[in-house]
């Protein structure tokens, strides 16, 4: 068994995350760099650090989950989800959405969602599930402190309304903030929520193998209600949905064959 082979048995006893789910040439590359970057001279030198220093291992679990996001990042596919998916889906229910942000990172997915859903629903009726399994990450989301670029592509008025600038970042207001409930999850390993209508979960499945995608869209399936939909990133289009049970209701947005 190689170096990189026992790395990932061990780091999967220390921490319970499976590196033999992501796609192997570009994480042993990402890895390689990162313990590299922190003069440890091969993977059993550096397996030693991460079980010895928990900033160090910290570190290497954030730079694992790819923790990129912004404010309505793609935002043509905001437009749909907003123009055509919530209007679809509201119609169909006669209760509050139930929505869940898979993979919520540092938070501007959710917080996005909530405050596109205002346009719809009093704050006070709305409520998101939001997960991820990089803690530190959530953390981050939490405090909600965001960089002026991070907002980009928010809609002019939801920045004037719900962000107040400090120096020179921007704080989300609490009133968002306190409709966004956080754990964590590992999307492999842990049990899904049920009776969804909507999950979102982009810009991390390109990351998996095959394998743990046919997992997950499996996992997603059953997580969904019979009119749910699932809405992936903008390079995550699922090629022949209907074998995992989904049809496109839109571009990057599936729901379940009955």
């Amino acid at each position: 068994m190689d170096k990189y082979e026992i790395f990932k048995k061990n780091v999967n006893e220390l921490i319970n995350i499976d590196l033999n789910y992501y796609k192997e040439k570009q994480m042993k590359r990402r890895i390689s760099s990162l313990l590299t970057r922190n003069s440890f001279k091969d993977f059993d030198d550096y397996f030693i650090g991460l079980k010895n220093n928990r900033d160090l291992l910290e570190q290497f679990i954030n730079y694992l989950t790819i923790n990129v996001s912004e404010f309505y990042r793609n935002p043509s596919q905001w437009d749909v989800l907003e123009k055509d998916i919530i209007h679809s889906l509201m119609a169909k229910n006669k209760r509050g959405l139930k929505i869940w942000s898979a993979a919520c990172s540092t938070g501007e997915e959710p917080y996005s969602l909530v405050m596109m859903l205002s346009n719809f629903f009093p704050l006070k009726d709305i409520k998101v599930l939001a997960t991820d399994i990089d803690e530190e990450a959530m953390s981050k989301a939490k405090l909600g402190l965001y960089s002026e670029k991070s907002l980009a592509n928010l809609p002019r008025g939801f920045k004037e309304k719900y962000f107040s600038k400090i120096e020179g970042s921007y704080r989300i207001s609490e009133d968002i903030k306190k409709c966004v409930e956080y754990k964590k999850m590992d999307l492999l390993k842990d049990r899904f929520p049920s009776n969804i209508d909507l999950i979102t979960c982009r810009n991390v499945m390109i990351y998996f193998t095959e394998d743990a995608k046919e997992l997950l869209y499996s996992k997603f399936y059953n997580s969904l209600n019979d009119n749910g939909i699932l809405f992936v990133g903008s390079t995550e289009q699922i090629i022949m949905p209907e074998k995992h049970k989904l049809k496109a209701a839109r571009t990057f947005f599936y729901e379940k064959i009955i």
